[in-house]
């Protein structure tokens, strides 16, 4: 049984791209100072980082989209946050933005990571940004470098069944 797995080591030339929500910017801000700390101390060179600002979650799928369809990254992380309010806007745009970034990557065949909250409370949101729970930014930038490495050592030869 052959094994693959991806490694967290930015190997060669790759680039990522962060596609970065600027709603809740006090979270979001975090979320992609962990990012980017996490791919440079992984061995990612800082002008091999590109970001794309756009204004809230709900955006994200169309820059990805973009930035994966460029070919010129490894993987597209996209950072936000949605934090539950009275009204079911909340509902609609964690489920726009989820299934249209997962949509991106497998339009593309690039890696376009979730790095999105979706939290009850600005509490939550907090704790999830660098606090106790650690920081989902960094964490999506190691599912970046891993899922970028496996795709990179699976075969693709799609003509052998």
């Amino acid at each position: 049984m052959a094994l693959y797995e991806g490694e967290l080591l930015a190997q060669g030339s790759r680039r990522f791209a962060i596609a970065a929500s600027r709603f809740n910017d006090l979270i979001c801000e975090r979320l992609l100072a962990g990012c980017r700390d996490t791919l440079v101390r992984h061995g990612v060179a800082a002008d091999r980082i590109d970001l794309a600002r756009v204004p809230g979650c709900f955006e994200l799928p169309l820059v990805a989209l973009r930035l994966a369809a460029s070919g010129r990254y490894a993987a597209v992380i996209c950072l936000g946050a949605l934090i539950r309010g009275a009204t079911p806007h909340f509902d609609h745009i964690a489920a726009a933005a989820t299934s249209g970034i997962a949509e991106a990557a497998l339009r593309t065949g690039v890696p376009c990571i979730f790095g999105v909250l979706t939290c009850d409370t600005l509490e939550q949101a907090l704790e999830r940004a660098g606090g106790k729970a650690g920081n989902k930014g960094a964490e999506a930038a190691l599912a970046a470098l891993e899922v970028a490495d496996l795709l990179a050592r699976l075969p693709d030869d799609r003509h052998d069944a």
